[in-house]
């Protein structure tokens, strides 16, 4: 397995100022023979309106079955920040955090759920998925409550 080349971790790492910009990295799965869920949550992701320019709050909740590759978490934290700054309508940034999930750590499967705040009284929650669930994957369910105010 080639080595990873972290940029990131054990260093002052001010940020990116857009997704375009961000580096997410990937290190060896020291457990690449086992099926297994990895769970990260962004309880507070926040990204802009590409309209009206206002913030956008959501809850971000990424499952993944890794593979030969486990994403970096300080890494995704700065992807994650990097959306601050960043004009996209829900669907486009949920299913883009996703992708380039996919495409840095190749896993055996992945979901996001990205559970948004309502704009204009309007909850949009958004799911995207790779494919089938491998079988014999234990998935819990995501922990979020359809919009009561959350």
């Amino acid at each position: 397995m080639e080595e990873a080349r972290l940029t990131q971790l054990g260093r002052d790492v001010r940020g990116f100022a857009s997704p375009d910009e961000a580096v997410v990295e990937r290190v060896p799965n020291p457990q690449a023979n086992q099926l297994y869920l990895a769970r990260f949550t962004a309880p507070e992701f926040t990204s802009l309106c590409p309209v009206t320019g206002q913030p956008d709050f959501a809850r971000l909740v990424i499952d993944y079955a890794p593979k030969d590759w486990l994403i970096e978490s300080k890494s995704l934290k700065l992807y994650l920040g990097s959306y601050r700054n960043h004009g996209g309508f829900h669907e486009d940034v949920t299913i883009a955090i996703g992708r380039r999930i996919v495409e840095t750590a190749e896993p055996l499967w992945l979901r996001i759920g990205g559970y948004w705040y309502p704009r204009g009284g309007i909850p949009i929650d958004v799911f995207w998925q790779t494919g089938a669930p491998p079988e014999g994957l234990w998935l819990p369910d995501q922990g979020v409550e359809p919009y009561r105010g959350r």
